[in-house]
């Protein structure tokens, strides 16, 4: 398969052969060609050139109703549900159940995804709407609905990226069982520990180009992670810790209704403090309300010792606050804009002079930053949107590294970008660590925390209860404060 955007070559020569019944994993950089050809399998695009063979037929799939009526199905990694309707409506739209008049069996259609919700003991209710979930929810919600359709052939493109660990066993187990009936699975995924829990056989597409294929039992991790990268590489990342410096933020008694209770902690400078808690914990709605997105009850913010009020993302920004946000599509980037207006959003000062933009500042600026964060784009013209997930988060990254910050919030950073991407991620948050900033990184990649927090706060139910150290503490100690097992502690 072959496939251009305007200058850029998405798939080069992109091959890829699934047999029934097996569970064939799709590995790749972000930016390697992976959703590209998921997406012409899928009837969302239309390769320049190349065959596509389905059931020993000759097919091209002119739009996604097409791929769906042969029976190819796809759990998309950016949510492409719609946000006004419930959650019942999603699952079954445009397959509603109909009732008499031509008119739709509304009743039926959430009676039957309520069934399909408690069957896999998913968090969600059927008559809840879209718009009301985040980033995990949103993903449930596509996997029901690809579970739905019956298919011969399901594409997971990254479908456990912002679940926790019982829901990603959960679907786990539902792939496992869908194989076991004789359906057929494409598996993309960044998290190197999956591989060994599903893969028959995997498939290695570096630079729009496939360059594996094999049988997974035979390779090993290493081999797989050489494949994708084109080099030797090293997959663990362990960072040093610094030790901390004068106080750069102070939360006390935080509250919001239903939300936070009695929220304290404070960062330092040169510190990376990680958040772990389960889907639902607060962690999220931390950030937020620190960085002024929503409003708070009560407690108080203090930057370098002195007490703010942080009313909206505008006063956390002048007093030196970055937010890097769960869903950077959605809340990260202006999709529609360029690399280099995206960068520069937040530090229009720094390349204008008397209300007019410096042109040649601002290539200078963006040109300095791209090479900085190794990004990956075909020009700083380029859409934001059109680029790779790993890249996407550079650009978000460099908009607060160009504006200086120094009190760096990070939700779920590495949420659906490859292995390499991380370990370049990972080094830029120890860079911003090292200049002098405070980090606070939300993950629920539990190893990640481990690799690069000096301390890790734990968050259930709204509270924190408990404190950790970061790279002496074991996974399932931390687990288990997440799960529950035990009140509010503070370990040293």
């Amino acid at each position: 398969m072959q496939k251009r955007f305007g200058g850029v070559v998405a798939l080069r020569d992109g091959n890829l052969e699934v047999r029934r019944g097996e569970v064939h994993l799709l590995l790749g950089e972000n930016g390697a060609g992976k959703s590209t050809l998921m997406k012409i399998l899928a009837g969302l695009q239309r390769p320049d050139a190349g065959t596509l063979e389905w059931q020993g037929q000759a097919m091209r799939f002119a739009n996604p109703a097409e791929s769906q009526r042969a029976g190819v199905s796809m759990v998309h990694q950016e949510s492409l549900l719609a946000p006004h309707l419930t959650v019942a409506e999603n699952i079954y739209l445009g397959r509603e159940p109909a009732a008499p008049f031509g008119l739709i069996h509304r009743r039926k259609a959430v009676e039957d995804a309520r069934r399909l919700i408690e069957q896999h003991h998913f968090p969600l209710q059927a008559d809840w709407t879209v718009q009301r979930l985040g980033p995990a929810g949103r993903q449930l919600v596509e996997i029901l609905r690809a579970i739905a359709h019956g298919s011969s052939l399901l594409i997971f493109d990254e479908p456990t990226s912002s679940l926790s660990h019982a829901e990603s066993a959960e679907v786990f187990r539902i792939v496992r069982e869908m194989r076991d009936r004789g359906t057929s699975i494409i598996y993309i995924t960044h998290r190197m520990d999956e591989l060994r829990e599903l893969g028959d056989r995997v498939t290695v597409l570096r630079d729009g180009e496939t360059v594996f294929t094999g049988e997974l039992g035979g390779t090993t991790t290493e081999e797989l992670i050489r494949h994708m990268v084109g080099r030797p590489f090293e997959a663990v990342y362990q960072r040093a810790s610094l030790p901390p410096g004068q106080e750069m933020l102070r939360v006390e008694g935080l509250e919001r209704r239903g939300v936070l209770c009695g929220v304290s902690f404070r960062l330092h400078a040169g510190e990376v403090v990680g958040l772990a808690g389960l889907i639902g914990a607060g962690r999220t709605e931390l950030c937020r309300a620190i960085f002024g997105v929503d409003p708070i009850d009560a407690g108080t913010v203090s930057v370098q010792g002195q007490p703010v009020r942080i009313r909206s993302p505008r006063d956390a920004v002048r007093v030196g606050m970055a937010l890097i946000p769960e869903d950077r599509q959605k809340n990260g980037l202006a999709v529609g804009l360029p690399v280099a207006q995206n960068m520069l959003m937040a530090s229009l000062e720094r390349v204008s002079r008397f209300g007019f933009l410096n042109h040649a500042q601002e290539e200078a600026v963006v040109a300095g930053q791209s090479t900085r964060l190794n990004l990956k784009s075909a020009s700083p013209g380029q859409l934001a949107g059109k680029l790779s997930g790993g890249n996407q988060q550079k650009v978000v990254i460099a908009r607060w590294m160009t504006r200086g910050a120094n009190i760096i919030l990070f939700d779920e950073p590495t949420r659906g970008i490859d292995i390499g991407a991380k370990i370049e991620v990972f080094r830029l948050i120890d860079e911003l660590a090292r200049g002098g900033a405070a980090v606070l990184m939300v993950s629920s990649e539990l190893p990640e925390l481990l690799q690069l927090a000096d301390r890790i706060l734990v968050m259930r139910q709204g509270r924190i209860v408990a404190e950790l150290p970061g790279q002496t503490t074991q996974e399932e100690i931390l687990r288990h404060a997440a799960l529950g097992g035990g009140g509010t502690e503070r370990v040293a």
